[in-house]
This record gives structure tokens, sequence and C-alpha cells, in this order.
């Protein structure tokens, strides 16, 4: 590996040059000097434990650090321009790693966004501002049919598989889950040791492929999900209907990462790419999801089910809200997932082209639930680029009840976004099935740093919401956060979209809407013949 290299030629620069010193003038001994201090540098880098780019690329990865040290412009031209716009923008990158070394993010000279550009959002302070609680809020996720539910945090884990991560950087982020009191989503690619390492509770999503639960053929085994969901780690089942990033495709693990103990944990070949089909086969319309999350309610023994999903038609939303009363089942909970979500793999027009926002596909299910009658029954997650305290009001002004994150907490543990997550390449050790780069990822260091991440944003929230002169998240609402929509007007939440009453599609759709309602079937995610 690099590492070994870099300190065996450093080692052998020093012997050869040590041998021309010898036998030469004694200007050949300066150079001694400084191959010798390199080496003791390599060494440090590969022992020490804080940094795994340096673990992984001693001597060579102080370039990074260099870099940050004398940026914005030489960093911001090196690094962001590999970048295409995808990952977190320089001051959010910058504050998540602070955050996670515990350091405070106060900045100075003021902000450095363009705040008279058309599409500045903020939000509405009160000239009365509130104390904040000791103790920040949280969620109870669990229906009338619940009979175990579960107290979430503002911000958690958003669904990441061992496959997608490494299982250094799974340990690390359940260890911080178990130390911050937050939950920690498994991802699509089954529940292994590494997700229970740390005792921190999880969230146990079910993909189209039932990894780890499944049978030979591929079908969900209800027998296996039994044992599983048995578990007192687990807090919440979510099955997993699409992605933000690859919305209408099942997830892929490139072949150069399903090693063998991947394969083993999921139950497919390995060393061959692993695709998930892109619908269920344990349900084809939306009244059969739902029977399907009263199933595996049964079979978990009461605990909260849900299911997680990119909107893309409206008309889908309301077929399942009309199933949902038509059976009189509900989940106990949804997670929208928008587009600007992350992954290890996708199609480049599926990111880009497929899919709604997070705003608003967060604000479609809202409204449908809200215009159905249900939003008291059912609890909102949102996941989608959600990195910093303001992220947090701003998606619950937009109707969820608490949030998730995935880049953000990759970023806590080690990620520095380099983008070679299919590759199995990961220079830290983050993303990669390669046992000699996850090796620089130290889980004791790293579990630390993604638990003061989370802790220090969600306080941020705590925060600004005092500031807004609110005590908790039901006090919010949309006149509180408002946008430029052009350069002499600016309008708030309330204004800009529709907001429906309780129960207004029963009985009176308006007429925005009133296609889509009657479109919407419960038996079929298609629309009914001749009303769309």
């Amino acid at each position: 590996m690099l590492r070994f290299f870099i300190l065996g030629f450093l080692a052998t620069a020093v012997l050869l040059v040590g041998v021309a010193a010898a036998i030469g003038s004694w200007a050949w001994w300066v150079l001694v000097a400084l191959l010798v201090l390199l080496l003791c540098v390599g060494v440090y880098d590969m022992v020490q434990k804080r940094h795994s780019v340096l673990r992984n690329y001693p001597v060579l990865g102080h370039m990074r650090f260099l870099l940050e040290g004398i940026r914005p412009e030489i960093q911001q031209y090196f690094v962001e321009r590999n970048f295409d716009g995808r990952p977190f923008d320089r001051d959010v990158r910058t504050m998540i790693y602070e955050r996670a070394k515990g350091i405070h993010g106060e900045l100075s000279f003021g902000t450095e966004r363009d705040v008279e550009q058309v599409g500045y959002e903020y939000l509405v302070h009160s000239t009365a501002p509130v104390p904040e609680p000791k103790t920040p809020p949280r969620v109870l996720i669990g229906g009338p049919d619940c009979t175990k539910p579960y107290s979430m945090s503002l911000l958690n884990v958003s669904a990441m598989s061992f496959g997608a991560l490494s299982a250094n950087a799974l340990r690390a982020l359940n260890r911080a889950a178990a130390m911050g009191g937050f939950a920690h989503d498994t991802g699509e690619g089954g529940l292994t040791p590494y997700h229970l390492d740390g005792g921190g509770d999880l969230v146990w999503e079910l993909g189209s492929g039932y990894f780890g639960t499944r049978t030979a053929d591929g079908a969900f085994d209800p027998h296996r999900f039994t044992e599983t969901a048995a578990r007192e780690q687990v807090k919440a089942i979510s099955i997993k209907l699409s992605q933000g990033a690859k919305p209408g495709l099942g997830g892929v693990l490139p072949a150069a990462k399903v090693s063998a103990e991947i394969a083993a944990y999921r139950g497919v070949p390995a060393h061959t790419k692993c695709v998930s089909p892109a619908a269920h086969s344990a349900f084809h319309t939306p009244r059969e999801l739902i029977a399907f999350v009263a199933r595996l309610r049964e079979l978990s023994g009461g605990k909260p089910v849900g299911f997680k999903l990119c909107v893309g038609s409206r008309i889908d939303v309301l077929a399942i809200c009309k199933a949902i009363q038509a059976e009189g089942i509900a989940p106990d909970f949804i997670v929208v997932d928008g587009k600007e979500g992350g992954t290890a793999a996708a199609p480049l027009e599926y990111e880009d082209n497929v899919g709604l926002p997070l705003t608003d596909g967060l604000m479609t299910l809202h409204n449908a639930l809200v215009g159905t009658g249900l939003r008291d029954r059912i609890r909102l997650g949102a996941s989608g680029k959600v990195a910093t305290g303001t992220d947090i009001v701003k998606r619950l002004i937009q109707g969820a009840d608490y949030t998730n994150s995935a880049r953000a907490m990759m970023m806590a543990v080690g990620c520095i976004q380099a983008q070679r997550c299919h590759t199995n390449k990961c220079p830290v050790g983050v993303a990669t099935q390669d046992p000699r780069r996850a090796h620089a990822l130290d889980v004791a260091d790293k579990s630390v740093r993604a638990q003061r991440y989370q802790e220090a944003t969600v306080q941020q929230a705590v925060q600004l919401m005092a500031s807004l002169g609110v005590g908790e998240p039901g006090e919010l609402n949309p006149h509180m956060l408002r946008k430029k929509i052009s350069p002499t007007v600016v309008q708030s939440y309330a204004e800009l979209y529709e907001w429906l009453a309780p129960g207004e599609l029963l009985s009176d759709p308006p007429r925005g809407w009133r296609m889509d309602w009657a479109a919407a079937d419960p038996d079929s995610f298609r629309p009914m013949p001749g009303k769309a």
C-alpha cells in the first residue's frame, strides 16, 4: 500500500544518502537530517489516531492541511472545483469539522452569502426571544397501534449500509448514537455486528432486497425478521420505498465493495455487483403497503414501523393516504428523502433529473396528511443534505417533526468528500471495504467527534428557535421562513405555498388538488384510468 511504500522509500533514501555522506562531503548530512525528519513524521502519521488521511497517506497527507491553512483561495480553487457543487460548500464543511472537534462555530466579518440574491432564504427572529429549554425537545414516534413508541432526537444518523460504509465508520456512528442519545439508521444492507457495536439505538431499514431477512430466492422472510426485530437496540423499522439520489432504482453496491463478509450478511454472491430490485415483492399496491406495515409492527412486537420515500407523483402520496383511510391502519412515521440526498453509487441522470427536492417533497406529504386528517397520527422525518441547525429549523417549519443526516455524519467521522465512495478507495477509511484503508479510522476518536457534532447542531437549532420566539418545534409556523423571490419581493412560506386545512381533501378538495385526488387509487400506484 502507498503508506508503506512512502516509509520504505524514505528509509531507503536515508540509508543511501547516509552512505554518500559517510564517503562524501559534510553537505550530504544536511540531506540525511531532512530525510530522517520526514521519516519520523511519516512514522508518527501512521501511529497517530486523530487524522485518518495522515494514517493512509503519511507525509503526503500534510498537503491537505497546508491547503486548509491558506484557504479560502487556494483550497477553494484546488478542492471545490472537483466537487461539481454537489457536496456542502466551504463554510458548511468547516462548520461540521469544527463542531466535531469541539471548536465553537463563531465567525468574524459577517456573512459571505449574497443576501440580495433572488432565492435567498432567512428565518424571522423575534424582538422578544425566549429562553432556551434546558434540554432539547424530542419527538415521540408511535401511533395508536404502536405499543413500544420511541423518543426520537431532532437530528439522527440517516440510512447508510455496511458496504457503503466501512465497519469502523459504522462502529463510530453507533457509539456516537449511544453517547448522544440519537438514532442510527442501518441502511438497507442488513443489520450487522458493526451496527450493534456501540449499543446505540437503531432504526432497521428494509429495502427491496430484504437483506438480513430474505429467503434463498430473495423474498421477505418473516421468521428471520421476527428474530432480528426482537433485539433491544432495534427501536423502529423503516421500509425503504425509494432513495432521493436514485428514486425508481434499487440500491447499488459496486462489485469492488462486495466482500465475502458483506455477501454473507446480505445473502448474495461475493465480488459481484449487488443491485436491489427497483420495487418490493412483498407488496404491489398502496393498500398492500399499509398491510405490510401492520404485519411488521405485529412481528416486531409493537415497535414503530414506517417507510422512507423520495416523493415523485402527488397521486402516489394521495393513493397511500386513501389506503390508510380505507384500512384504518397508519404507519407510525414517514421519512421524506429529498433528491439532493447523497449516495455511494447512482447514474448521473438519476442524481440530476429524477425526484422532488426535499422542500417540495416534504411539503407535499405534510399537506396530503393534513388534508386527509392523518397528520396527528404520523410523524414526518426529513433527510437530504441536512447539516446545520438552520437546516433543522427550516425542515420543521416545512412540516417535518425530526431530521436525519448522512453526509454530515460521514464528515464528522472523517469524510473529506473525495467522492471516491464507489471505487473502494476512500482515502480516510469511511466509505471503503479495504481493511487497510478502513484501519486508518480510529473508532474511539471519531465516535466522540460525531457525538459532539450532533449535540452542537441540535443545540444550535434550539437556540435559533428561541431567537424566533418559540420554545418548542410545535410553535413554529411558515410565517417564520421567508424567501426573496425577486429583487423587490420577499414572501413567507405561508404566502408562497398552499397549506391545506385538516380534513380538507375529504370534504372539499381545493382546485389545485382536485384532479390528483380523483386520480389517486388505494389499490394501485398508477392513476385511475381517465382521471390523471
